[in-house]
């Protein structure tokens, strides 16, 4: 009699990153080399909700190493335990959809599911796991690295080689009109991408979220520049910078996001008050998306491969409610809880903070 092959199901979720297609490249692969069955969820936790799911084959992920985005589709506004539902006049009411995930995983008999995300994506995997007895692995997706559990996320050396060119660039115009540059980046609460492309830019000034910055410190730093024959700088600003004693500057809201509380304006309102108070004509350039598009990095291509055939492996074994990580190069496993908790943040006094300081970076503060 034939054995019954394993059937497993892997899925995307939150916003998109570099990286996404390679991990998913690598769950199939894996799945398919030890004899398996291996479903790709449409459209993130839509698809395990609306039972839009695809077999996948060798032929699926032809070619979609070096893409960006990602072939299954994804969304950050569906959580199956507050499920958005439009009805015909607009409406928009919230359900509880949690049954019709775990309905549709038994219909396809789906041992166990591959999460690709963020801490929205792998807190829902987390739930799933936790009070739905789904079997989960997931993988740590975010290009602001702020994920705890884990040494580097997949997405953000690509992010980071993005605004690294853009402040290089920035550089040019700087100094040809004598301005003040500041590029705003994405990061969220942590200023992961604002410091490494601040330094790898040669950027004066980087303001990140964990310390919060003076104007003064900042206009000091540009007029000792100034005394010393630079008549331009470049500041690198965190979208989560925020002056001290004040707020954060926030966009806009998304209703029935994952994260609906969007960051922007940081780095317009910094230049804005930089000109005012010096006189010095002061512009903001927000790199925005382009930070989460286009191909991923070589770095990006192999650790991505490497969380994806390490949560295949670890379904294989049987080791569930767990995400795939990276602890002194060496892929391990840790409790998803433990990684969909607080974000993690640029310690204040890390070695790399220290090694901006010493070679005359102003932080702000």
């Amino acid at each position: 009699m034939e054995q019954k092959k394993r059937c497993f199901a892997v899925l995307t979720g939150g916003g998109d990153c570099p990286g996404l297609n390679a991990v998913i490249r690598a769950v199939v692969k894996t799945f398919l080399q030890n004899d398996c069955i291996v479903y790709g969820v449409i459209n993130g936790f839509n698809g395990l909700v609306n039972d839009n799911l695809k077999l996948m084959d060798y032929e699926s992920i032809s070619g979609i190493l070096p893409r960006g985005g990602t072939i299954l589709g994804t969304t950050n506004r569906d959580n199956p335990f507050k499920f958005a539902i439009e009805d015909a006049d607009g409406n928009i009411t919230y359900h509880d959809m949690r049954d019709k995930v775990v309905e549709n995983l038994k219909k396809y008999d789906i041992e166990a599911l591959v999460v690709i995300g963020g801490d929205g994506s792998l807190n829902i995997g987390a739930q799933l796991s936790r009070e739905c007895d789904v079997k989960v692995v997931g993988v740590p997706k975010t290009i602001d690295n702020d994920l705890p559990c884990t040494e580097r996320t997949f997405g953000f050396d690509t992010a980071m080689a993005m605004a690294t060119e853009a402040v290089d660039r920035l550089h040019t115009t700087a100094e040809s009109h004598h301005r003040v540059m500041a590029l705003e980046v994405m990061g969220r609460y942590a200023g992961w991408i604002a410091l490494h492309s601040g330094i790898a830019g040669g950027a004066d000034v980087i303001l990140l979220p964990e310390i919060p910055y003076k104007i003064d410190s900042v206009i000091a730093k540009i007029n000792q520049r100034k005394a010393a024959g630079k008549n331009f700088s470049i500041i690198v600003v965190a979208e989560g910078a925020k002056p001290e004693g004040g707020e954060m500057s926030v966009a806009r809201m998304v209703k029935g996001s994952f994260e609906p509380i969007r960051l922007g304006g940081a780095g317009e309102k910094l230049v804005r008050e930089i000109e005012e108070l010096t006189g010095i004509e002061s512009r903001c350039t927000v790199l925005g998306y382009l930070q989460r598009g286009g191909s991923p990095t070589a770095f990006d291509r192999v650790l991505s491969t490497r969380y994806g055939v390490a949560a295949a492996e670890a379904c294989l074994r049987g080791e569930y409610n767990v995400m795939v990580s990276l602890y002194h190069d060496q892929i391990v496993t840790v409790y998803i809880q433990r990684a969909a908790s607080q974000p993690r943040q640029v310690p204040v006094d890390s070695e790399i903070i220290r090694t901006g300081r010493q070679i005359g970076i102003c932080f702000g503060d």
